[in-house]
């Protein structure tokens, strides 16, 4: 089901994405970074199902791996330590953080390059 997702795709546009680093406390020099660098996302899929998206841009690398459903531990590009769920929901890919009490819900929605 995931492996439609495979492969590298190019960010286009991000919505609100100042505003939400703002909510989570990001400096403005990084928020200004952030708004500029169109990463790459990388998504590979081993044979046990683990899912592997790097976020790759000239500003920074970031990783993760995870199996759809289960929470696992990630340390996000603005270095918060959350507990990460994601999942697919019509076509979407959900990812859930939680830490601190807060929580978070992104979206996404990638175009391959």
């Amino acid at each position: 089901m995931f492996e439609a997702f495979v492969g590298t795709w190019k960010l286009n546009e991000s919505k609100n994405f100042d505003e939400y680093m703002k909510t989570l406390g990001v400096n403005v020099a990084i928020r200004k970074m952030g708004n500029i660098v169109k990463p790459d996302l990388i998504i590979s899929v081993d044979k046990h199902g683990v899912v592997c998206m790097k976020s790759q841009s000239t500003f920074k690398t970031t990783e993760i791996k995870f199996k759809l459903g289960e929470q696992f531990d990630e340390t996000t590009a603005d270095d918060r330590h959350t507990k990460t769920v994601m999942t697919l929901e019509n076509g979407k890919l959900i990812q859930k953080q939680t830490w601190d009490g807060k929580e978070t819900l992104n979206i996404g929605q990638w175009s391959l390059t």
